[in-house]
């Protein structure tokens, strides 16, 4: 299949590899761009443990004053990407919930006792409230954002001619990219065509945008996890 990734780099590099591996041609078109948030607030330790829910925290704090610190508590990771992005950066002691922020809250739940105190590292801009979730069963839990995900203005040219030329299927890894692509498209004047290839979307949450411009060949991954997403794909090939 013809497939276009607009999800960020670097992971957009990582999907398309392995896209290719299963003879897949690809087109790469990131519509967000991952801004480390500098002098992003941390309070003082220790932290019972470290909650991170996307690989982007992995690159925000690769250089942060108190990344020893951070790395030096339990990191409780929302799945397997994220766990791996961590435990590159040099963590230890760290868990993957393998699935997404409620799987996330029942683990830490299950490991610590309230009032314990955590740190979740975020985005800027969160679709859950996974520190909420776990302030009302009691825990003490400091949110700080060291990344923000930037929407590009217009769509990227390497979508246009993709779009152009037709494309197989366009794979959307959060809400804000597929709106982006939705806004951008209708902003060239390519919604047809854009709305046209099927969607490969990694939850119900993010294929929303592309539903509610007219897409009809949207389809949701059976768990919110790039595996899932290119298991998807392989059941529509051919």
């Amino acid at each position: 299949m013809r497939l276009l990734v607009t999800r960020p780099e670097p992971e957009a590099a990582r999907t398309a590899a392995a896209l290719r591996a299963r003879g897949h041609s690809v087109i790469i078109a990131p519509l967000l761009r991952i801004e480390p948030l500098d002098g992003a607030a941390i309070g003082a330790g220790p932290w019972a443990a470290v909650l991170v829910t996307s690989a982007n925290v992995a690159h925000a704090i690769a250089v942060h004053a108190k990344r020893a610190a951070i790395l030096g508590a339990p990191v409780f990771a929302v799945g397997d990407r994220s766990a791996n992005a961590m435990r590159a950066l040099g963590c230890a002691n760290i868990i993957s919930a393998g699935g997404n922020a409620g799987d996330l809250a029942r683990i830490v739940a299950a490991h610590f006792s309230p009032p314990a105190r955590l740190l979740y590292l975020a985005g800027e801009q969160r679709s859950g409230d996974l520190g909420g979730e776990l302030r009302a069963k009691g825990f003490a839990v400091e949110t700080v954002a060291v990344y923000r995900a930037v929407t590009v203005d217009t769509l990227p040219s390497e979508a246009e001619a993709a779009l152009a030329g037709g494309v197989d299927g366009v794979l959307h890894f959060s809400r804000r990219s597929a709106e982006a692509y939705v806004e951008g498209a209708q902003a060239a004047g390519l919604l047809e065509s854009a709305l046209r290839p099927a969607h490969f979307c990694l939850s119900a949450q993010v294929a929303v945008p592309l539903q509610g411009a007219g897409g009809r060949l949207v389809h949701i991954a059976r768990q919110p996890a790039e595996a899932a997403l290119l298991d998807l794909i392989g059941t529509h090939q051919g």
